[in-house]
């Protein structure tokens, strides 16, 4: 999300199209739901654009990754057999000779079987990563063809011990190819599939030589898919990665927000004092509106917790983003316990499953246009519960 956009372009991508178009729309049925939900969180009602989607947008985080090893073809398709609106394909990285390829970091040591390789086990080091000593493997020490020799593992196997029964199964895939698998997935569903790739870390891949903005913006043009409907949904947490996309591409462009105390690295590399929290006041917000279509702020964000884990008062962000046009698709939600508020915990084991449905609930209720969910299946259920309710 980021400065390129006009002002039809701006209210059509707002609060109330996006309404409309779940609230009015009939037809096209989404995968899962129940047939009495299909009026209100149908795709649209022949819309293009952010317009189609429906309103909770699920949005599958890595794909399935509840339930696969994340960025994996697996995973992907899974997210779409599920029922998600759009799969998060994926966290764009570079490798040594220029690919971008999807992972969560560039570090890959906890989600592939590198440090089985011992063929690579040199080029294992230390780096300042955002300012963070970070030791591991990097995919820009690596060509495409080297990474293309190992397999996904999952990132998080203490909550997730049944997902390692997938370990080694599928390869880290190109973001090329995530533009092909769109098209083919399209064709075999008989729906448009969206997708909703992330720069990451674009500062310092850029210092590195390996910009990512204009990569993307290649790809995208040469599957013509940089218009203003196209079914490709662009974020990063750095807003001047998005401020560089808004000049190279129409896509529908989100900026990513992380804990209210927090400064993106963009602006610590350019001195700029601004944190999270500046960037959500209806000020910020406003400046945000001039480049981008939509934010991605944590749940907390949303609504902060309490001392104890409990949820609090909601903030005012939903009612002030939506102000300025702005659509909020916050991040993330997961049926373990861990990762849930306290009071939707069950038990205290960490693989266990809370009651996702409740913080659905009580997230959608506060007015969100979408979520970002590693479990997908549970947002579509949650999503029918709540336009039913």
């Amino acid at each position: 999300m980021d400065t390129h956009e006009s002002d039809e372009r701006k209210r059509t991508t707002g609060r109330r199209a996006l309404l409309g178009a779940a609230v009015l729309g009939a037809g096209t049925a989404v995968l899962g739901l129940p047939a009495t939900a299909e009026a209100t969180a149908a795709a649209g009602h022949g819309g293009r654009g952010l317009k189609s989607l429906p309103v909770p947008t699920v949005i599958g985080h890595r794909g399935a990754s509840g339930y696969r090893p994340e960025h994996t073809f697996g995973s992907y398709d899974l997210a779409l057999d599920l029922g998600a609106d759009v799969v998060e394909a994926g966290d764009l990285v570079p490798t040594r000779d220029g690919h971008l390829v999807c992972r969560h970091e560039p570090e890959i040591g906890g989600t592939t079987n590198v440090a089985d390789h011992p063929e690579f086990a040199g080029r294992r080091t230390t780096k300042v990563l955002d300012g963070v000593s970070t030791t591991g493997w990097f995919t820009e020490d690596f060509t495409l063809a080297e990474l293309k020799t190992l397999r996904a593992i999952e990132r998080i196997p203490a909550n997730r011990p049944h997902n390692t029964l997938y370990n080694g199964r599928w390869e880290i895939p190109t973001f090329e190819e995530v533009l092909k698998w769109q098209d083919e997935q399209t064709r075999r569903r008989g729906r448009q599939v969206w997708i909703y790739p992330e720069t990451k870390h674009p500062t310092y891949f850029r210092k590195l030589g390996l910009g990512l903005e204009e990569r993307v913006a290649k790809l995208l043009h040469k599957y013509g898919k940089d218009g203003r409907n196209s079914p490709v949904i662009l974020q990063s947490f750095e807003p001047t990665s998005i401020q560089k996309l808004n000049q190279l591409v129409d896509n529908p462009l989100v900026v990513l927000l992380s804990t209210a105390d927090s400064r993106p690295w963009d602006f610590v590399e350019a001195g700029d004092p601004r944190t999270v929290a500046d960037l959500i006041t209806p000020k910020g917000l406003r400046e945000i509106a001039g480049y981008a279509q939509g934010i991605g702020p944590t749940l907390d964000l949303v609504i902060p917790k309490n001392a104890d884990g409990t949820l609090g008062r909601p903030t005012t962000l939903v009612a002030d983003a939506h102000k300025v046009g702005l659509v909020l698709h916050p991040y993330t939600m997961r049926n373990e316990n861990p990762f849930l508020p306290a009071e939707f915990r069950k038990g205290a084991a960490v693989d266990a499953y809370g009651d996702p449905f409740g913080a659905f609930r009580t997230y959608f209720a506060t007015g969100i246009d979408g979520v970002f969910t590693d479990n997908a299946d549970t947002a579509v259920l949650a999503r029918a519960d709540f336009v039913n309710r």
